[in-house]
């Protein structure tokens, strides 16, 4: 299942399935055991937050997030850069990250044909190099390519020195022009670059971000069925700030890399790029403008999104009593809230209902359309995801029960000379290296038993090592192929392998370096990390009798 998974010889989903094949008849697990894995609490968890992400994409409101945040960013390229960012970590912590990043590129482009005018004319630009006069028709053959041509376009202003007008246009030579093209072209990689980036450190910060964190919930239920210190709101204080930490300096990267950190990143000064940038914002505001006032059924989604953000995080926090104390203890979980929250959304109405009609029968009513067709959820939920998840589920009950991960984990054992902290960095650096190359949902699936029982062997608490390997999985940045959010920012074409590459090495290592801090203070102080937990010692047990009776038979074999 790995080799396949890694190669994609089937489709993921079909691989996730042989499971229900493959272990009943090779007598590994019964089917009435297999099945159930499929469609754990883990999985409502994961299609609530998917149908409850449909309901915002249907009704518009993650395009009004969006262009509220570039409106108050500014539009200087190291500030538009960031919000960018912080909008698409945003939405990719309740949206799909795949969805996220679709969403944001036009708005990207948009924006930045906007500041620099065409992108074919301004590579064209880039590899000029010829007479000034040159330079004055490519840039008076902008205009007609330009979607606004009753305007000077963006190019045509860069060309120019505010006040003066075109006249100043004889004064710039073609390498001047050249150079700036450059920047330019730099800025709008920069740009293209950083989405699918933030999209894939967004998903980390909530449990029903991205798969992974969903796998780790399920693993851990299934290994270490009295761990309760992982739940949305714990995971949420924990990988929140932690995506803070990294958004920040992947921000500082990739700002530094593609020319937006300069001495114009703090104060106005009045040249061609400050009029091409008054003329972004001014577009920003008119599409933001176009949106309207928020209607009825935007306000709703508003108030249940919120509210069902509230209720998980508030289910049960741990440093204080959450609201599932009004109910039987370990009877409501992260999923129960959230599938009760989303049902909602089918039947409540998308226009402001009118009263009248209790009054007068003869008055005339609202037409009745809900916030959320099932129709439409159907569609936009990617049930092959919520198979993987369940092959996952179903490939770590057999390896627990067949004795595969003890064994793993015995053939580990040289390992325990490691420290535990560098032993964080090296497993958080491996996932992140192997995720380039496979799915991250796949590549969790696989190392995760592996990794708990390499925890036990070296008595370490468990998720010491499993959560920095959740993370690490996400954080696949180098190659298009890594991540679906990779590939739609390379399929624009204007990327280049090299550019992801160059700027995927650094960001991995940000990466492993914000999770090893992250684990080794306040992750510590949260999940106790630093003592060798009771829910961990069942397994250490099963472990230790599995290797008495190994060393027995090994006894009796010399003997003989």
């Amino acid at each position: 299942m790995a080799m396949f998974w890694c190669t994609e010889a089937l489709p993921l989903a079909v691989t996730a399935m042989l499971p229900v094949c493959l272990f009943p008849t090779l007598g590994i697990l019964p089917s009435k055991k297999v099945c159930p894995q499929y469609f754990l609490e883990t999985n409502f968890l994961f299609l609530s937050g998917l149908v409850m992400a449909s309901s915002i994409e249907e009704w518009g409101l993650h395009r009004r997030i969006a262009l509220k945040v570039l409106t108050i960013v500014g539009v200087k390229p190291a500030w538009l850069i960031l919000g960018m960012m912080m909008t698409s970590s945003f939405l990719s912590m309740w949206l799909s990250n795949t969805a996220t990043t679709a969403m944001m590129l036009p708005i990207a482009n948009a924006i930045l044909e906007s500041l620099f005018g065409d992108l074919e004319t301004l590579k064209q630009k880039c590899k000029y190099t010829e007479d000034p006069e040159g330079d004055i028709i490519n840039g008076q053959s902008t205009l007609k390519l330009h979607s606004l041509p009753s305007v000077p376009s963006e190019k045509q202003m860069l060309s120019i020195d505010g006040a003066d007008g075109t006249e100043q246009t004889d004064l710039r030579s073609a390498e001047e022009i050249r150079s700036e093209s450059e920047y330019q072209l730099k800025v709008w990689k920069g740009f293209l670059i950083c989405i699918p980036y933030a999209a894939s450190i967004g998903g980390t910060a909530t449990l029903t971000g991205t798969a992974p964190n969903l796998i780790l919930i399920g693993q851990l239920k299934s290994y270490f069925p009295d761990c309760d210190l992982i739940n949305f709101g714990s995971w949420f204080a924990f990988a929140f700030p932690l995506m803070l930490l990294f958004l920040f300096l992947g921000w500082i990267w990739i700002a530094f890399l593609y020319g937006g950190l300069n001495t114009r990143l703090c104060y106005q000064k009045n040249d061609r790029r400050a009029q091409a940038e008054a003329r972004a914002k001014a577009m920003i505001e008119e599409d933001y403008r176009k949106l309207g006032p928020i209607n009825f059924a935007e306000g709703a989604i508003s108030f249940f999104f919120v509210l069902f953000a509230v209720l998980l995080f508030t289910r049960d926090p741990k440093f204080v009593s959450g609201w599932s104390v009004f109910f039987k203890k370990g009877y409501v979980s992260d999923a129960v809230t959230g599938v009760i929250i989303v049902s909602i959304l089918f039947f409540f109405p998308s226009q402001k209902p009118s009263l009248s009609w209790w009054f007068d029968p003869q008055a005339s009513n609202t037409p009745y359309v809900p916030l959320l067709s099932w129709k439409k959820a159907q569609e936009s939920v990617p049930w092959n995801i919520i198979l993987l998840l369940g092959g996952g589920f179903a490939m770590a009950k057999a390896c627990e029960e067949s004795g595969l991960a003890s064994w793993i984990g015995g053939h580990l054992q040289p390992l325990a000379e490691v420290p535990p902290a560098a032993a964080v960095m090296l497993i958080t650096a491996f996932l992140a290296c192997f995720t380039e190359f496979a799915s991250n949902t796949a590549t969790i699936i696989i190392f995760l038993p592996v990794i708990a029982e390499l925890a036990i062997r070296v008595s370490v608490n468990p998720l010491y090592f499993m959560i920095p390997a959740t993370v690490g999985c996400s954080y696949a940045f180098m190659l298009p192929v890594s991540t679906p959010p990779n590939s739609i920012a390379f399929a624009s074409g204007h990327l280049m392998v090299k550019d992801m590459v160059k700027t995927g090495f650094v960001m991995n290592i940000l990466g492993v370096l914000s999770v090893s801090l992250a684990m080794n203070t306040w992750g510590i102080a949260m999940f106790n990390l630093d003592t060798n937990p009771e829910w961990a010692h069942p397994i250490n047990k099963s472990a230790v009798v599995t290797d008495v009776h190994f060393s027995s038979v090994q006894s009796l074999n010399a003997t003989l």
